[in-house]
């Protein structure tokens, strides 16, 4: 086996200088860098992580929970995260909890007996206590689109209260009064925060939420759809309708089209996220931006901060959503 001594001895440099090769610092010059890939590549070396591992007692490889592995938000999630990481010669294990108590707890019992460093967790079925627990035995992990007080300071994600406000006062300052609401799931946090939003900015225009202009969905294009039907089916009255998020807003503007609803003429539609297909829909969907790809980016640099000492990481705990006005809403 090609020993690091025998690549510094091909390549004319210290042996720390492979060290630092290997592990991609930024202390070495770009010549120097080149001969001792070149001298790695000559002799077959290959660098040895368990032995590595078993030296530092770090792995280099953090853990990844979320709820599906499919759809455009979790993929620019684990994208901003994986980018991150990769520029700080890390690895990323990304696991499915399928928002599902047992299987949450599973996955992370599974990144923790492969030893990784620390934990990235979009969870939604597990308690805040098990994960106030958990965070108390020095596992660093970081937990991503939820707020837990008591660690807080381990927490990122977006203000959806006032994202779910903002979408229903664009509704609101456009001369809607007769808004409807198509929810995300209710037991997930996002869902509770971003109706709670939506409730408070009928308040402060003096209109009183009506409960039969909401209808509960599960954040899939199919749910939207049921919400619309179920709406006209008991011929409730609205001109513009809020939903959970862009793929519910994607089913609805289906639903009432194929209802014989033009929209935005006859109904104003709002989602939430700003996903990459909303600009390409006719007319473009108008939305609340969640920068998912910035907070899965926030999370990983939380973890290299605290897992790996780079204080250079600059962190926020709570990012602001933005409204993104097209062309699915209009003035009535």
């Amino acid at each position: 086996m090609v020993t690091i001594k025998q690549v510094s001895e091909r390549a004319g440099v210290s042996s720390a200088t492979v060290s630092r090769v290997i592990n991609n610092t930024d202390t070495v010059k770009e010549k120097t860098r080149k001969l001792v890939l070149n001298a790695m590549a000559e002799l077959g070396y290959r660098h040895n992580t368990i032995a590595a591992s078993l030296a530092s007692n770090k792995t280099n490889t953090i853990g990844l929970v979320v709820p599906e592995l499919h759809g455009s938000f979790f993929g620019a999630m684990m994208s901003g995260s994986e980018q991150v990481l990769r520029k700080a010669n890390k690895h990323m294990f990304v696991v499915a909890g399928h928002s599902d108590d047992a299987m949450e707890r599973q996955e992370i019992d599974a990144l923790l007996s492969r030893r990784c460093d620390a934990l990235i967790l979009h969870v939604e079925a597990i308690s805040n206590e098990y994960l106030i627990k958990l965070a108390s035995q020095n596992v660093p992990l970081v937990v991503v689109n939820r707020y837990i007080e008591e660690i807080s300071e381990q927490c990122t994600s977006l203000d959806n209260v006032r994202g779910g406000y903002m979408a229903t006062r664009h509704l609101l300052d456009l001369g809607h009064t007769h808004i409807a609401y198509a929810a995300g799931a209710l037991f997930k946090a996002d869902g509770v925060h971003r109706l709670q939003g939506h409730k408070q900015a009928l308040h402060d225009a003096g209109i009183e939420a009506d409960d039969q202009l909401i209808e509960e969905g599960d954040f899939q294009a199919h749910s939207g759809e049921a919400c619309i039907d179920r709406l006209l089916d008991r011929q409730q009255q609205f001109t513009a309708i809020a939903c959970g998020n862009d793929e519910m807003a994607t089913g609805a503007i289906n639903a009432l089209r194929r209802r014989g609803l033009r929209v935005p003429e006859d109904v104003s539609v709002i989602g939430y996220d700003n996903i990459d297909y909303a600009s390409y829909l006719t007319p473009k969907l108008t939305t609340i931006d969640y920068p998912v790809r910035e907070i899965g980016e926030m999370a990983a640099r939380w973890i290299l901060n605290q897992a790996y000492g780079d204080a250079r990481q600059s962190l926020t705990h709570i990012l602001t959503p933005e409204l993104i006005v097209r062309g699915t809403t209009r003035a009535i």
